[in-house]
């Protein structure tokens, strides 16, 4: 029997480089869906953000046109928010202040994982949240 063929480590892995493999990958994974999870919340910010106005833009008309005071229709903003909303393809809550001047719209989106989902999440949930305020000068 040949003694240097016995010790020869030919097809063999190292405990030291499986770990490594192991945490680069989980690094990896961390990066690519950490950067994915951030411009999920930078479109939630957005979308709710571009609700809000779509429902500031609903003007209480009868009583703007004469030269009354200037708010938004509760029902109308709720419902030109939602639309924005479904068109976006998010959910999300609308609320009017009781002062009908504020509208805030609170949107929740998911995010599915690329690398993450290699050890059980397969899917990242953000919300949003922006308010648009009627100013009138």
């Amino acid at each position: 029997m040949n003694l240097c063929r016995l010790r020869r480590d030919d097809g063999r892995v190292s405990v030291w480089v499986a770990i490594a493999f192991t945490a680069i990958v989980v690094i990896i994974g961390l990066a690519v869906d950490g950067s994915g999870r951030i411009q999920a919340m930078q479109r939630a910010d957005n979308i709710a953000a571009e609700a809000a106005r779509a429902g500031g833009q609903a003007i209480d008309g009868p009583q703007a046109i004469p030269g009354g005071d200037k708010v938004v229709d509760p029902a109308l903003a709720v419902a030109a928010a939602q639309a924005y909303l479904d068109a976006a393809g998010a959910t999300g809550d609308v609320s009017v202040a009781s002062d009908r001047r504020r509208i805030t719209v609170i949107v929740t989106i998911s995010y599915d994982t690329k690398m993450l989902n290699l050890i059980g999440i397969d899917r990242i949930t953000v919300t949003g949240q922006s308010s648009a305020t009627l100013v009138t000068g």
